[in-house]
């Protein structure tokens, strides 16, 4: 199965805020048309990052697929073309077992870095970021170490 979910309610007030008004309105990613191939993820607040600045911006998000899926957090291309703002790890890559782990519940964020000249201004329900679902391949040798993945916090 791969799927969107809202982290629970206990997570959001945890990392977010405790306002169940903002919980139950937020829209989980999704594609905007047939052949878009990332799934928008969207600002829970408004947001200005001035230039030289760095902000840490949660989603809300949690996403479930499949043991060999991998979801690639992109820029939204209009960000760095237009903006000179980007991801600080240019693409977040998430793993299947980030899911509902003890940590977070698999809470998913974006850093955003403002490169360019003026304030990058982002305002509640603006796209923040693309996810694209992968699949991968590992070698015929492939040895892991663990099964299960640990904290890294």
């Amino acid at each position: 199965m791969r799927k969107f979910e809202k982290i629970s309610f206990a997570q959001f007030k945890k990392d977010i805020l405790d306002d169940r008004m903002l919980y139950d309105s937020y829209s989980l990613p999704k594609r905007e048309t047939r052949c878009a191939v990332g799934y928008d993820f969207y600002a829970l607040f408004d947001y200005i990052i001035h230039p030289g600045e760095i902000k840490k911006i949660p989603t809300g998000v949690k996403a479930q697929m499949e043991e060999d899926d991998a979801l690639f957090l992109l820029d939204r291309s209009s960000m760095g073309f237009k903006w000179n703002v980007r991801m600080c790890n240019q693409v977040g890559v998430i793993d299947a077992d980030y899911y509902n782990n003890i940590d977070n519940e698999g809470h998913l964020w974006i850093c955003i870095q403002n490169e360019g000249e003026k304030d990058y201004v982002i305002k509640k329900g603006d796209g923040i970021c693309q996810g694209v679902f992968v699949k991968y391949l590992v070698t015929d040798d492939d040895k892991i170490k663990d099964v299960a993945r640990r904290s890294t916090y």
